[in-house]
C-alpha cells in the first residue's frame, strides 16, 4: 500500500529492527484461539532457520544484543532488513506494486491472471480463484491469494484493518480486536514532572484469572507510562478498558528495582548509615527516588537509623508494589501490534490456508496471536508468511 513498502521493519527497534529473539516460550504469546494451534503455526519455522534464512540467503549479518537478548543486524540499520528482503523478493521473479491500495477480494468464477486468461473447464467457485479490486480500478486475478495485511497498529505504515474487514465480510470470525503494546496513559498526568525518567523495573497485572509479570525498561512520559515492560502488560490495561471496567479495579503493580517487599525491607534494617533518600538516589533516579519518598509521607532527611516501623511499611509498599495510576492507553496509534483477529482454528496450521475461504492464505498480524516485545512479533509473521507463501505455491493449478 505504501510507496515503498516494509514500513514496520523501518521503525522496528528506534529503527534498528529488532529481526527475532535469541529463544521463546509458547507462552510468551497471546491469543484467544487454541494455544496448541498457534504452538504449531511458530514451529513450522523453527527460531535457527529463521536466523539462518536472514544471515545466510538474505545476506544480512545479526548479533544477540547481550542484555537483552533481542537479535539486531549487526549494522543495527531496519532498513538493511527491509531492502534486502525486497532485493531477495526481486531476484526471485516477484513483480512488486507499491502503492496499490485493494477495495475488495471476491471469488472469481475463473483461474485467469491479469490478462484475462480463459477459465479452466472444471473451474467452479471460490477454489477457482480470487479477484482483487484496487481503488485505481484495476483488477488482479490468482488462483491463490496471500493475506498480510497487517492489523490496525501504526496506521501510519499502511495498516488500516482492510485485510480483516474484507475477510470478515467472507465469513471469517474476528475474535474483538484492541490495540496491544501501547503505552499507558494517566489524566490526570500525575508523574509528567517525571518525563524522561527510564529505569528497569519488573511490573504485573491481573489477566484471563491469572497474572501476567514482565520485566524490562520503564519510561516516564509526559501522558502516562512507557518502554518495554508497561508494553508488556498493557493489554490487561486495554482490555480491562474495553469492557467496561474502571481502570481502579485493574491495578498494574510495579518493582522499581525488581526486588521484592522482602528485600527491601531487609535494605532499609540493615542500612543504617545515611538518610531514606541517599539509599533510595543509589538505586533509582534521583527524581523517581525524591517522589516516592514523599508519596510515602517520610521526610527527604529521614535517617534510616531513626526510620519509623510504619515509615518502613509505607516505603516497602511504594517501591515493591506500587500501583500505577492509569486511565487510559494511547491506542493503535502507537500500538506495536493488534490484539485479538482472524480465529485460528479457521486457519490450516500447515497451509495456513483458510478453511473458510479456500485459496487464501493468511498470515502475521491479523492472525489472533501477538507476543511480547523483543523480536516475538516479528517471528510470528516470518513464520506464518513463510508458511502461507509455501501453501500459495503449493496450491494445484
Amino acid at each position: 500500500r505504501t510507496k515503498d513498502g516494509g514500513r514496520k521493519i523501518l521503525i522496528s527497534g528506534g529503527g534498528r529492527c529488532n529481526v527475532l529473539p535469541s529463544a521463546w516460550r509458547p507462552e510468551q504469546y497471546v491469543t484467544a484461539s487454541s494455544p496448541n494451534t498457534m504452538r504449531n503455526m511458530l514451529r513450522s519455522w523453527p527460531l535457527a532457520e529463521q536466523r539462518r534464512f536472514f544471515e545466510e540467503t538474505v545476506g544480512i549479518p545479526l548479533a544477540v544484543e547481550a542484555e537483552t537478548g533481542k537479535v539486531f543486524p549487526r549494522s543495527n540499520r531496519a532498513r538493511d532488513v527491509r531492502d534486502g528482503l525486497v532485493s531477495l523478493a526481486r531476484e526471485r521473479g516477484v513483480e512488486l506494486r507499491f502503492g496499490a491500495h485493494v477495495t475488495s477480494l471476491e471469488p472469481d468464477d475463473r483461474d485467469a491472471d491479469d490478462a484475462g486468461a480463459p477459465a479452466r473447464p472444471d473451474a467452479a467457485g471460490p477454489s477457482s480463484g480470487w479477484r482483487i479490486g484496487l481503488a485505481d480500478g484495476g483488477t488482479v486475478r490468482s488462483r491463490a491469494v496471500v493475506v498480510a495485511t497487517g492489523g490496525l497498529s501504526v496506521p501510519a505504515t499502511g495498516s488500516d484493518g482492510t485485510g480483516l474487514r474484507l475477510l470478515e465480510g467472507l465469513g471469517h470470525t474476528i475474535h474483538p480486536l484492541y490495540p496491544a503494546l501501547t503505552p499507558l496513559t494517566a489524566q490526570p498526568p500525575r508523574h509528567a514532572p517525571l518525563a524522561g525518567v527510564s529505569l528497569e523495573v519488573g511490573i504485573s497485572a491481573a489477566v484471563d484469572g491469572g497474572r501476567i509479570e514482565a520485566r524490562g525498561g520503564f519510561l516516564f512520559t509526559h501522558r502516562g507510562y512507557s518502554g518495554p515492560a508497561v508494553l508488556d502488560v498493557s493489554h490487561a490495561a486495554v482490555r480491562h478498558r474495553l469492557a467496561g471496567g474502571r481502570p481502579g479495579d485493574q491495578p498494574i503493580l510495579v518493582k522499581w528495582t525488581g526486588e521484592d517487599a522482602a528485600a527491601w525491607d531487609r535494605s532499609l534494617v540493615e542500612e543504617t548509615g545515611g538518610t531514606v533518600a541517599s539509599l533510595l538516589r543509589r538505586r533509582l533516579p534521583t527524581r523517581l527516588a525524591d517522589a516516592l519518598i514523599e508519596e510515602a509521607g517520610v521526610p527527604l532527611d529521614r535517617a534510616l537509623a531513626q526510620l519509623r516501623r510504619e515509615e518502613r511499611a509505607r516505603l516497602v509498599a511504594v517501591l515493591a508494589e506500587y500501583p500505577l495510576p492509569w486511565t487510559g492507553d494511547e491506542g493503535y496509534r502507537k500500538a506495536e501490534v493488534t490484539g485479538g483477529g482472524v480465529a485460528l482454528g479457521e486457519v490450516d496450521p500447515r497451509t495456513m490456508e483458510s478453511r473458510v475461504a479456500p485459496g487464501l492464505f493468511l498470515c502475521g498480524e491479523l492472525l489472533d496471536a501477538f507476543g511480547p516485545i523483543g523480536g516475538y512479533n516479528f517471528m510470528w509473521g516470518w513464520a506464518t508468511g513463510r508458511a502461507a507463501g509455501m501453501g500459495a505455491a503449493a496450491r494445484p493449478v
